[in-house]
């Protein structure tokens, strides 16, 4: 086993998740495929860097990410920044010959999910891995549901539908953070969580051909926060601070249709009162039907055309030993992962890809195509008509 040396950048949420993921790898995995060092934590805040080294426990901070890059002891970089910077830091590593962890989505405009995209292609014939943090395609049932869709088992997709609803900016008065300013992330819920979810359609039932949509920004206006996220992800805002414009959706819905023949619906908001976490999957094939919940995420609901007509309906496969990842998580059926346990998942494939110097399935390349998604999602909503993914 190798030790590899991480440099984090941005320690707010996002980078408390990378930390409990790399973490938890050689207490799940072991013998780990490498052994990660958590060498540097960058951020742009000087006490949120400080806080994180001692809290994390890193040996570094700084707040300069090209101190990381700069780095010849770092092996690999995790980005958790706003997407408008995820090219510029990710090309820089790349080209430094470190490996890239970076989340999604991969960037703010398809324009730079391409360069990244070409940068990884490069890097790659010298052995360097570009991972995107599409993690939700890795829970245990959606990567079964995946092995009943190739076995055949429901034969021939016809139709799949995926949601991905929140509730976290349903409130008026919650802050304008970077995410609903489009130089920042270049949409809102459709590049924020729509992403997810998207991925997950392509990872089932392959590449989405073209879309027609609906993009709505209900809440125009929102009061500017005081300052960033701290490292719960709690942001302050004074209810008397001046209002700001809101440029980005707050809920994205379209219909697509697939290359292979099949058709499908997917959205996505963030101003659904109670729904919090509620990612939703249903295929719907020749021979039967699969429906996946994120909230109950380790159950598979499947159905089958070949059941006796009195035995009919959805019954449910509770995820263990026996799936994905099972035989190294908690080896109970039905409790077998939490989030942060798939965030361990995500970060064994990511050290798992550099130890085999295999690309992932969730590759620059992989990230770019659902961003040419998005541009299709948004080009839809201003013609009001079906729009070719490019």
């Amino acid at each position: 086993m190798k030790n590899i040396k991480i440099g984090l950048i941005g320690a707010g949420f996002m980078g408390k998740a990378h930390v409990v993921g790399y973490s938890n790898v050689p207490k799940l995995f072991w013998p780990a495929p490498a052994v990660p060092e958590l060498k540097t934590v960058c951020d742009i805040d000087e006490e949120t860097a400080k806080d994180a080294k001692d809290r994390f426990g890193f040996k570094e901070w700084t707040t300069d990410w090209q101190d990381i890059i700069n780095d010849p002891e770092i092996d690999a970089v995790s980005i958790c920044t706003p997407n408008d910077s995820h090219a510029k830091i990710s090309i820089a590593a790349l080209e430094a010959g470190k490996h890239v962890l970076c989340e999604k989505p991969i960037s703010n405009n398809p324009e730079d999910a391409k360069a990244m995209a070409d940068a990884a292609a490069q890097a790659s014939s010298d052995g360097i891995i570009a991972m995107c943090a599409y993690q939700y395609r890795r829970v245990p049932a959606v990567v079964q549901a995946k092995k009943l869709i190739e076995d055949g088992s429901i034969g021939d997709i016809l139709n799949i539908r995926t949601t991905y609803l929140q509730s976290w900016s349903a409130d008026p008065d919650s802050p304008l953070s970077w995410r609903f300013q489009k130089k920042y992330a270049g949409a809102g819920a459709l590049g924020d969580i729509g992403t997810h979810v998207i991925d997950i359609a392509q990872y089932l039932a392959g590449d989405i051909e073209e879309v027609v949509s609906n993009v709505r920004t209900f809440i125009k206006e929102r009061p500017v926060q005081e300052g960033g996220a701290d490292l719960l992800g709690t942001v302050k805002v004074d209810p008397d601070a001046a209002k700001e414009p809101v440029d980005v959706d707050d809920e994205a819905s379209f219909l697509a249709n697939f290359k292979n023949g099949a058709v499908g619906s997917i959205e996505a908001t963030r101003n659904a009162w109670g729904r919090n976490n509620y990612i939703t999957v249903e295929v719907h094939g020749t021979k039967g039907s699969i429906l996946f919940n994120y909230e109950r995420l380790n159950e598979l609901q499947v159905s089958f055309s070949e059941d006796p007509e009195d035995r009919r309906g959805f019954k449910t496969i509770y995820t263990g030993p026996a799936h994905s990842y099972g035989e190294v998580t908690w080896n109970i059926p039905g409790m077998n992962i939490g989030y942060g346990e798939l965030k361990t998942i995500e970060s064994y494939d990511f050290l798992k890809a550099i130890a085999d110097k295999k690309q992932p399935s969730t590759s620059f390349n992989e990230a770019y195509k659902v961003d040419q998604v998005c541009e299709a999602v948004l080009a839809s909503a201003e013609s009001r008509r079906w729009e070719k993914v490019k």
